[in-house]
């Protein structure tokens, strides 16, 4: 007979899934109609806040254009263990913050992933600036992983724990 401890357990499996899953499944559907049915010319981009713009482009490398310099195979090698990682600490992490963080991040960087593999770098949108100065190009996978890791600070600064006390 199942415990209260394995209930809790498997539901915080199911539910950082889903969430994870959506994450996925956001980035395909905004890339898909951006790239497949509106036909979004690569470097074109549209204003949309004073310091956000709507465009296309493709970044050959990692996070910020780093490994830019590796080959396709190398960034794949670099993906694969990073995930492998992530999807270990996700099946042992017995806290729903971790897990559910954790699984945004996968979904995030598997969406990230796909893009590599079709088309050889991964699509980015949206274009970040202030007063000139350009600040970064990122896509909703991007920022599912950026909310994945601030669900993972969370809990290491120990909020969302019961019980937790202050570290201080």
């Amino acid at each position: 007979m199942p415990t209260a401890g394995d209930v809790v357990t498997r539901t915080g499996l199911i539910v950082s899934l889903l969430l994870g899953l959506a994450a996925f499944a956001a980035d395909r559907l905004h890339k898909y109609v951006q790239i497949e049915v509106l036909h979004w010319p690569e470097g074109q981009f549209t204003p949309v806040l004073p310091f956000l713009d709507l465009g296309l482009v493709y970044n050959p490398g990692v996070s910020y254009g780093l490994l830019s310099w590796l080959p396709l195979w190398g960034i794949a090698i670099v993906i694969a263990a990073a995930l492998g990682a992530l999807v270990v600490w996700w099946l042992r992490s017995p806290s729903l913050l971790v897990r559910c963080g954790l699984a945004i991040c996968i979904g995030g960087a598997l969406s990230n992933a796909l893009d590599r593999w079709l088309y050889g770098a991964v699509a980015d949108f949206f274009w970040l600036h202030f007063g000139g100065v350009s600040l970064f190009i990122f896509n909703l996978a991007d920022g599912a992983i950026t909310l994945g890791v601030c669900l993972l600070l969370l809990d290491f600064l120990g909020i969302g724990r019961r019980g937790a006390t202050n570290p201080a």
